[in-house]
């Protein structure tokens, strides 16, 4: 039925590797998905959201280079 899954907080944390307040930041300026709310206090988002959000996110030139040691 449904293909997405809802994502609280803590889940979106751990997958994004980024701190709530730092989250929260890019929320209030528009660079992240907004959350669902799902009650009173209650909000989450869409992983398809998060994925795509992944997905737009820059690549890091040189990222798969050795470095001499």
């Amino acid at each position: 039925m449904y293909e997405t899954k809802l994502l609280r907080l803590s889940e979106v944390l751990e997958i994004i590797g980024l701190g709530k307040t730092n989250l929260y930041g890019k929320l209030k300026r528009g660079e992240f998905p907004v959350p669902l709310k799902l009650g009173k206090r209650a909000v989450a988002w869409k992983q398809s959201d998060i994925e795509e959000w992944i997905n737009t996110l820059p690549q890091v030139d040189g990222c798969n280079e050795k470095r001499d040691s």
